[in-house]
């Protein structure tokens, strides 16, 4: 039985976790200054995944080698190609372009199910869709400065959002066999960490370890690592059990305004007028194409 306590502490909870992934983006940009996009995922990664060994420091039994190629393709999707991708459009775009830009990651599983899941898409799918289309064009040709690079960047927010989108429908899947969650987020990770093998070896620079270990530095990747990457999915999940999905992800829609919010304070951040127009567009078509306003509009 869920008390009023625990509803409190899901919402709680549901806030923590879109409060730090909202960060994330901003918290990449301050390391982007000073290391390079491979070096800052992988060591991300590598102390999520050990965190989670730490609290949970039991092997996952998957005893099928069909949905062991499921969890190499989550690891590939979801952690190597959408976080390279994610780290390099942040060289080129501003986060608060780059995290609304993701949000519509909902839209593209949307057509890729329409496609391989044969599902019929819904009226207001498309109204949605079209919608946040709309707005990403407002935020990618807003006037700011360096509009080229900045296009680039939102090109690569967009494969982004598609590699996202892929990754869900695979995690949907290994999700229905029902595993601890801790052991299946840390499985992915090492399957993750693995593909990065070859671009530390191309790309990777670690002759500045002394670099990591300032304050302030060293503060943003354990907050990368151990609080974005572990601590917030457990917190999330706990959210979703308390206080159900729906009005969970009534918070995540929450977290590209956290993330605008802190790229104004500490990144100083030009947001235009027409950039923000195309922000509120692009989430309210995501929302519109998840049903979230057809399902308030019925209670």
């Amino acid at each position: 039985m869920t008390t009023r306590s625990d509803v409190i502490k899901g919402h709680f909870s549901a806030l923590f976790t879109i409060i730090v992934w909202g960060s994330t983006f901003v918290a990449t940009k301050v390391l982007l200054y000073q290391f390079g996009p491979v070096e800052i995922i992988f060591l991300r990664f590598l102390l999520g995944w050990s965190f989670l060994w730490l609290i949970r420091p039991k092997r996952l039994s998957v005893g099928n080698r069909k949905l062991e190629i499921l969890f190499v393709l989550a690891g590939l999707t979801g952690v190597t190609m959408n976080y390279l991708l994610e780290t390099y459009a942040l060289t080129y775009t501003q986060a608060s372009n780059l995290a609304v830009i993701v949000s519509t990651a909902p839209l593209f599983a949307g057509i890729i199910a329409v496609f391989v899941l044969k599902q019929r898409l819904r009226w207001d799918f498309i109204l949605g869709f079209f919608v946040s289309i709309i707005g990403i064009y407002l935020i990618s040709f807003s006037g700011a400065s360096g509009m080229e690079l900045h296009l680039v960047g939102d090109l690569l927010g967009i494969a982004v959002a598609v590699v996202w989108a892929v990754y869900s429908l695979i995690v949907e899947k290994i999700s229905a066999e029902k595993f601890d969650i801790i052991r299946t987020t840390r499985r992915i990770f090492f399957y993750g960490i693995l593909f990065m093998l070859p671009f530390i070896w191309s790309e990777g620079n670690f002759q500045n370890m002394a670099l990591w270990l300032q304050p302030k530095n060293l503060v943003l990747l354990l907050g990368l690592g151990i609080v974005a990457c572990a601590v917030s999915f457990i917190t999330w999940n706990y959210a979703v059990a308390k206080i159900g999905s729906v009005k969970s992800n009534l918070y995540f829609y929450g977290s590209p305004v956290v993330t605008i919010l802190f790229s104004i304070c500490f990144l100083d951040e030009e947001v235009t007028p027409k950039a923000v127009f195309g922000m509120i567009l692009t989430i309210l078509g995501v929302m519109i194409s998840e049903g979230v306003l057809r399902k308030h509009s019925r209670r």
